[in-house]
């Protein structure tokens, strides 16, 4: 079978990165941004928990998780303190296995025991009653934490759901074609999915190793996924590969795929879900909502 190719990372692209990254990039001024951030850890379940703690100057405001998905970090909500501060108390943690919660050791470590690890980490803050948020990685472990703790979330919202077929759904043609999109990508898996489901710790090898391999698998990850008419910024993105490449965690984020593999994580909370043209996968809503009645039905 012959089929089209596109190559997502330039070489020249490259090139100008891993020169921008070694001559112009200034890590110790994206250090004190994050160091103004109030941030603290923990220790939940036998591993580090790094997490911003941002309170709001209204004391009544809502409690609210944000959490990042892969390749991302705790820089992916920087733009949306200041929106969000005036009413929610934002906790923003570091997923165990990434970046600034450090490496995981142990197996294990699927969205379920992170959402539980999060769920501990809003009792011990004394923040009882809370909603979620999160995309990729994080639209499962938000789901999750409402299914740990269903007399605790009071919402979740996501900007990422993926939606599988079910039998007796009538869908509309604009439907369908959202789904077919998604069999799609179900049928011709990522070649970096099946690599950190299968052989997550041979690609930590490369990623820890190579300082130009870390930045061309995340940056890879960056483009693609990205409204090209949002473009993240070349800094932005460097903080994120360093908040990995300092901290040695390309491989343990990794084993999140081959820990969680294909688990629904389900969720009965309200749920809210942001959809958006670039999005790689477009969620079929007469789906989730069937998903939504099964896991209502459960509580």
């Amino acid at each position: 079978m012959v089929q089209p190719f596109t190559l997502d990372v330039p070489q020249a692209d490259l090139d100008d990165l891993a020169d921008h990254w070694a001559h112009a990039y200034d890590w110790r001024r994206h250090e004190a941004e994050l160091n103004a951030l109030p941030q603290f850890t923990t220790e939940i379940d036998g591993r580090r928990v790094h997490f911003p703690h941002v309170r709001s100057a209204n004391p009544d405001a809502l409690p609210l998780v944000l959490v990042h998905g892969r390749p991302g970090s705790v820089i992916e909500f920087l733009d949306l303190l200041e929106p969000l501060s005036p009413d929610f108390h934002l906790v923003i943690p570091s997923i165990p296995g990434f970046d600034l919660s450090g490496p995981t050791t142990e197996r294990g470590w699927d969205v379920h025991r992170v959402a539980r690890a999060f769920t501990e980490l809003m009792r011990r803050l004394g923040h009882n009653r809370h909603g979620t948020q999160g995309g990729d990685w994080g639209s499962g472990i938000a789901q999750a934490m409402a299914a740990a703790a269903p007399d605790h979330v009071v919402a979740a919202h996501v900007d990422f759901l993926p939606t599988k077929p079910v039998d007796g759904v009538a869908l509309s043609e604009e439907d369908e074609r959202r789904l077919d999109r998604i069999k799609a990508r179900m049928r011709d898996r990522p070649g970096y999915r099946v690599l950190q489901a299968t052989r997550p710790q041979t690609i930590s090898y490369a990623l820890t190793d190579s300082p130009v391999g870390q930045p061309a698998w995340i940056a890879e990850k960056f483009s693609g996924w990205t409204d090209p008419d949002s473009a993240i910024g070349v800094d932005r993105l460097l903080t994120d590969v360093m908040l990995y490449w300092l901290t040695g965690t390309a491989g343990s984020s990794a084993r999140l795929t081959r820990e969680t593999g294909t688990t629904t994580a389900g969720c009965s909370a309200p749920l809210g879900v942001a959809v958006f043209a670039h999005d790689i996968v477009l969620p079929v809503r007469p789906l989730a909502e069937d998903i939504r009645r099964f896991f209502a039905g459960r509580s």
